[in-house]
């Protein structure tokens, strides 16, 4: 079974959880700067995940997620996660300013549901504590069991 797990990473949290959820899936691990899209041939399961930025991936990620051509991820088994700040932490206006754009990792499992992939989990979200980190207690564990195919 071919498994890959790609990824963007500005502080090393993003980085830190998708080698976790790499090895608990026995999966390769490719930075989205490393990555070709001939390299998202023949996967059996693909796990996307990047940090989040204004709401959104990473413009890299974006990018490359913008650029697999249809039907090259068709019925591939996909997760997608982000980092994320912790809502409830937030003050007011960064509370309503989330609320309001939101998080990477559901528009990302959008755009690959528009290639064909099939997702075997809702979008999540790992937390980071302050903007370059670290990961909050407990995270890297979770990310560990998170995927359990």
């Amino acid at each position: 079974m071919k498994k890959l797990v790609v990824y963007d990473s500005l502080y090393g949290n993003t980085e830190k959880v998708a080698y976790a959820v790499a090895k608990s899936l026995s999966a390769k691990t490719v930075t989205v700067k490393e990555i070709k899209i001939a390299d998202l041939q023949g996967l059996d399961v693909l796990v996307v995940g990047s940090p989040t930025q204004g709401g959104r991936a990473t413009i890299a990620l974006q990018e490359l997620l913008k650029d697999i051509p249809p039907k090259t991820l068709k019925n591939v088994k996909t997760a997608v996660f982000d980092t994320r700040f912790l809502e409830k932490e937030l003050n007011f206006a960064l509370k309503m300013l989330v609320k309001t754009i939101g998080y990477a990792a559901p528009k990302m499992a959008e755009v690959l549901k528009s290639k064909g992939v099939k997702l075997i989990a809702p979008p999540e979200g790992f937390i980071v504590i302050g903007k370059e980190g670290p990961l909050a207690p407990g995270e890297l564990k979770r990310a560990r069991e998170w995927l359990k195919l």
